[in-house]
């Protein structure tokens, strides 16, 4: 999507990856099985904020876990010094497969995920429990005095530093529609001050930031979508303009999903 704004056109850190298939062990497997990612060829990154989309289970949180892992992240969420695991043995190898490219070293780095953000809040509570004040300072205050899609806010406006990389797995997850507009404020203000991020993500206002790169995970394999194209957006344009219709194809044949045709 073009953009009359003033924002880097470049991305500042990560600027490749790709799979080495040769130490794969056997691709018929997870996730190396999965279609987008089966074969991944070398894929470069053209934007301070690339997104990630695709239906459940396409591969984009797969990759994006892959990749926050491979750069010193927790797979459960975090900062590179949040090291801790509530279930072993549910994250797979890809990260130990990649080569990535980067071209300049990060201030900070930090993994926010909706789905494990409860274990990531508690875990900060933990290690800030002698230290209310630092931790105030440093995240907001106590993630669980607010409500999820609050405090996905305010450590994003607190532990979010200039020069910073950082990956989000679905964080419309935690958001409401204006949580969401909030966002993109707050990724507009983050990007001219350096920094690079990485989001997997189904929502329609977020893959519209300006000058974003958009790579859609479909059964072909990982391409280059303008936002216009992505699915999640026709499909939500044809359903405000005209909810009844969907409605009515979804009461007559429940065996199958509205189409954006």
């Amino acid at each position: 999507m073009s953009s009359g704004l003033d924002l880097p056109a470049t991305a500042p850190f990560v600027t490749s990856l790709r799979v080495d298939w040769d130490d794969v062990d056997d691709d018929r497997v997870y996730p190396y099985s999965i279609p987008a990612l089966k074969e991944l060829p070398r894929i470069e990154f053209t934007a301070p904020v690339v997104f990630f989309v695709g239906a459940n289970g396409s591969g984009k949180s797969t990759l994006l876990e892959a990749l926050a892992v491979h750069q010193g992240l927790n797979p459960e969420g975090g900062s590179q010094n949040m090291m801790f695991e509530t279930r072993p043995g549910t994250v797979s190898d890809l990260h130990d497969k990649l080569t990535v490219e980067r071209s300049g070293k990060p201030r900070t780095r930090f993994f926010l995920r909706a789905e494990s953000y409860f274990n990531v809040a508690t875990k900060l509570e933990d290690y800030f429990e002698d230290e209310a004040a630092e931790l105030k300072r440093t995240y907001g205050g106590t993630p669980h005095e607010w409500s999820h899609g609050e405090s996905f806010l305010k450590l994003i406006q607190n532990r979010f530093f200039p020069g910073g990389l950082f990956f989000l797995d679905e964080p419309e997850a935690a958001l409401s529609v204006q949580g969401e507009l909030s966002m993109l404020r707050l990724l507009l203000d983050q990007v001219r001050a350096g920094s690079q991020f990485f989001i997997a993500t189904h929502s329609p206002i977020l893959t519209a930031f300006p000058g974003a790169q958009i790579l859609q995970f479909d059964d072909d394999g990982i391409s280059t979508a303008d936002w216009d194209a992505v699915e999640s957006v026709s499909l939500t344009k044809m359903f405000l303009a005209d909810p009844e219709r969907f409605l009515r194809q979804l009461e007559d044949d429940t065996s199958s999903e509205p189409t954006a045709n």
